[in-house]
C-alpha cells in the first residue's frame, strides 16, 4: 500500500508548478494520496516554511512529506531525503534548513541521503525546477515503497543544515521571548510553549505585561475587549500574542526575532 504524500511549497497557485509536481507523483505512484498543506509560503521564506512544516505534520498521517522552498535551486545546496527516528516519517526537500525543525519534532534523523543525482530523478534535470525533476519523483518512489537507503548517497545526519532559531529564556520575574513568525491577522508566534510559561509563574486569566503594555493571559480573543492585548496558546499549542480585532505586530511594533519581555501582573 502506498504511503500518503504531503506537499508544502512557496510555488503559489497562479502557475502550473504545483499541478505538474502532482502529475509527476501521480504518474509514478498513482495509489498515493497527495495532500497539499500549503503553497502560500512567501517566496524564499525558508524559516516560515520550516515552522509550518513542524507544526502541521503531527496532524498528518506518517508518510512522505515533500517540502520545496528553495532559493538556491541550481546552486551548491544538496537535495535530501531523510527518515525520522520517531513515527517512521520521510522528509524530502532541499538541504537548507527547511526540513530540520520537523525532523527534530520527530526525534531527529535516523537516516539521510543526498538525492541530487538519484537514479529516481527525471531526466534531463532542469537547473531551476528541482521540485518537478528531483523532489517530486523521489517522493513518489519513496511513497511506492523504495527504501530511503536506495534513493541516494548516504550523508552523516550531523552534516545537514539546521535553522538558527532564537530561544526564550527566563529573567528575574520575567520571560524573554522572541517573535518568530507572523500571520496575516498580525498575530505573533513566540518561541515559548505552554509549560515554559506556567513554570515561570504565569496564570491563565491573569494580567501580563508585554513590552510594557498590559494584556491578559487568556484562552481566546473574546476574553478581552476589542483592542485588548492577549497572550494565548494558539491552535498548534505554541504561545502567541494577538489583539482582539487588531494587530499585535503593529501594536507592539515587532519585527522578526524582536525581543518580547513578558511579566506577570
Amino acid at each position: 500500500m502506498a504511503r500518503p504524500i504531503t506537499f508544502l511549497s512557496d510555488y503559489g497557485l497562479q502557475d502550473d508548478f504545483v499541478g505538474v509536481c502532482h502529475a509527476v507523483m501521480a504518474r509514478i505512484c498513482p495509489d498515493a494520496r497527495i495532500i497539499d498543506i500549503t503553497h502560500g509560503i512567501e517566496r524564499h521564506d525558508i524559516r516560515t516554511g520550516a515552522l509550518v512544516l513542524r507544526r502541521a505534520l503531527p496532524y498528518c498521517a506518517p508518510g512522505v512529506h515533500l517540502a520545496v522552498v528553495d532559493p538556491e535551486v541550481g546552486g551548491a545546496r544538496r537535495a535530501i531525503a531523510l527518515q525520522t527516528i520517531e513515527e517512521d516519517r520521510i522528509l524530502v526537500g532541499p538541504d537548507n534548513g527547511l526540513l530540520s525543525l520537523a525532523a527534530q519534532r520527530f526525534g531527529g534523523i535516523a537516516e539521510v541521503v543526498d538525492v541530487s543525482r538519484s537514479h529516481l530523478r527525471l531526466e534531463p534535470v532542469s537547473a531551476t525546477f528541482h521540485g518537478r525533476d528531483i523532489f517530486a519523483p523521489v517522493a513518489a518512489h519513496l511513497a511506492a515503497g523504495t527504501p530511503v537507503s536506495e534513493a541516494g548517497e548516504p550523508i552523516d545526519p550531523d552534516e545537514i543544515v539546521r535553522l538558527d532559531m532564537p530561544l526564550a529564556f527566563p529573567g528575574e520575574g520575567e520571560l524573554i521571548a522572541h517573535a518568530i513568525a507572523f500571520d496575516r491577522f498580525g498575530n505573533v508566534m513566540l518561541d515559548v510553549e505552554h509549560a515554559e510559561l506556567t513554570s515561570a509563574g504565569f496564570r491563565l486569566g491573569y494580567g501580563v505585561s508585554v513590552n510594557g503594555r498590559e494584556g491578559v493571559y487568556a484562552t481566546t480573543f473574546a476574553d478581552v475587549p476589542p483592542g485588548g492585548l492577549l497572550l494565548y496558546e494558539d491552535a498548534y499549542r505554541t504561545l502567541s500574542l494577538a489583539v482582539n480585532r487588531g494587530s499585535a505586530r503593529e501594536l507592539l511594533r515587532l519585527d522578526l526575532d524582536s525581543e518580547v519581555v513578558i511579566r506577570p501582573l
